[in-house]
């Protein structure tokens, strides 16, 4: 087991400003960081990260989303093509930073709908799409990790036994499967349950509370969750994903309105000691 806290709750592009936070982070005790690769511009940037992070000794995943016109199921072949690119891309900057897994809800683009549920077609086109991304991702030493949210941010995959179909369909060894606690506190009817229904898919798992403050002050069943992971063995990463007000576009985009913790460094605090407690 490996403990990780995500970057998003500080930036959405890592660079040497956040320097001080990795510091601390390694001396709570983490044992790794998911940086947010949004920016694709320069590879700078994610290479300076990378021997910031070796210095520190600290391992890392990394996240990312899918936009319109970067949508895997899009009828549009241009615009899956694109995806890939993107995906590839994306995967390029993890690379290096020497990132051992991608997540995200990367089958389809975060915020689009169609007014309907998913259709035959569009789960044809993103098993074909996120094939192709795992030839790219296997090439680079990296494995995706598909992640499904909740109804309100997506349509395409929004329970754990339709992502575990959707990666069984895609049927290669460097696309799997993440689970988040936030996105399942919404849409399953038992965290137990859920995990079990992709036991064999599952490769990475964010610790997130339903208001997305500290793990362990809300609703979520913790005891499900954990006991869920450790009954099918999982032994990836806990990762943390809060997210606050610091970045006014980040908040819009998670809707976070009000304080949902006293401070980041006391969450990652806290949610750290109350993993180890659990996992």
């Amino acid at each position: 087991m490996k403990i990780g806290m995500n970057l998003l709750l500080w930036t959405t592009h890592v660079t040497e400003a956040l320097d001080p936070v990795l510091e601390q982070i390694k001396a709570m005790g983490f044992d790794a960081v998911e940086v947010p690769i949004f920016d694709t511009a320069s590879l700078a940037p994610f290479e300076r990260l990378g021997k910031r992070l070796g210095s520190l000794g600290l391992t890392a995943t990394a996240v990312t989303v899918m936009g319109p016109e970067t949508n895997p199921i899009s009828p549009d072949a241009k615009i899956r093509d694109a995806a890939v690119a993107h995906l590839d891309r994306v995967l390029e900057c993890g690379q290096q930073f020497g990132c051992e897994i991608l997540c995200g809800p990367i089958h389809s683009a975060i915020g689009v709908f169609s007014g309907e549920g998913p259709t035959d077609d569009e789960f044809k086109r993103g098993v074909e799409t996120l094939a192709r991304a795992a030839e790219k991702a296997q090439a680079r030493g990296i494995k995706l990790a598909i992640e499904y949210l909740n109804r309100f941010e997506i349509y395409f995959l929004t329970t754990a036994e339709q992502a575990s179909r959707f990666v069984k369909a895609v049927n290669h060894p460097s696309c799997k499967m993440m689970y988040d606690s936030f996105h399942a506190h919404i849409e399953e009817k038992s965290q137990k349950g859920a995990i079990a229904a992709a036991a064999s898919e599952i490769i990475h798992a964010h610790v997130s509370e339903n208001d997305r403050g500290v793990p362990g002050t809300g609703q979520v069943d913790w005891e499900g969750y954990f006991g869920g992971l450790r009954s099918i063995g999982y032994e990836g990463y806990y990762t943390i994903e809060a997210f606050g007000r610091a970045l006014p576009p980040l908040a819009a985009a998670t809707k976070v309105w009000r304080d949902l913790f006293p401070d980041p460094m006391g969450l990652c605090r806290d949610g750290l000691a109350f993993i180890k407690a659990r996992a």
